[in-house]
């Protein structure tokens, strides 16, 4: 990797096991944190939402990472069975290595890590903040799946913040669930008038201020810890 005097974004390809996942990082040489994207079902590093979301957070100081979770070749897989976009535990693998990938590069091994996941995402995120509880300095899932976090979610000790449109309600209703059985600091934010992909004018700029508030506070918090 480069080390950059401004914002820049490079392609890059990170091993994690037999795999090699491609990946997309913005990073300068002033980035308070960095945000890594768990990315839905069926979805990519190309994922419009989480895209807008990411050059938000850009703009807010942190270096971002999207990134393909599966293979060009498991994702012709997931496309034609839709089998492994439910599967958790090997997301959360992925996502374990790429966080220990991080921590040896030069230009992001001192940064405090976020982990920014959505729908099958969220619930993946968990299970790797509960693998890489030293690691990961905050959590945010967009219209989530925690629960299928399962016997992870109280293992969980990074501060998490559940975001949740007011008219997806099954999905609030799971979020709630699931929020009940964490054991660390966790809130839920409802976004009003908003169903689970938050495409209602305004809504999903409403979740990137919130969760950029949510990562600064608990960025924060990170360095100080790690500078006493």
């Amino acid at each position: 990797m480069t080390r950059f005097e401004a914002l820049e974004t490079i392609s890059v390809r990170v091993p994690v096991g037999d795999c090699r996942l491609d990946g997309d990082l913005t990073v300068s040489t002033d980035s308070i944190g960095l945000v890594l994207f768990a990315h839905g079902s069926g979805s990519s590093r190309f994922s419009p939402r989480n895209r807008f979301v990411a050059h938000a957070f850009d703009r807010h100081g942190f270096a971002t990472l999207l990134i393909d979770l599966l293979t060009p070749e498991e994702d012709e897989v997931d496309r034609a069975t839709a089998s492994l976009r439910f599967d958790i535990d090997l997301l959360a693998a992925r996502l374990v290595g790429i966080v220990d990938w991080l921590r040896e590069q030069p230009e992001t091994a001192s940064l405090p890590i976020g982990l920014f996941g959505a729908s099958t995402g969220g619930g993946a995120a968990l299970v790797a903040a509960a693998d890489r509880p030293h690691s990961i300095a905050a959590v945010v899932s967009r219209g989530g799946r925690p629960d299928l976090a399962g016997h992870a979610l109280p293992r969980v000790t990074a501060p998490t913040l559940l975001i949740v449109g007011s008219l997806d309600t099954q999905v609030l209703a799971m979020n709630r669930a699931a929020m009940a059985r964490m054991h660390g600091p966790a809130a839920l934010e409802i976004i009003e008038g908003a169903s689970h992909l938050f495409e209602e004018p305004g809504a999903l700029s409403e979740v990137a201020e919130v969760a950029a508030d949510w990562f600064h506070t608990h960025f924060r918090h990170w360095t100080t810890a790690a500078a006493g």
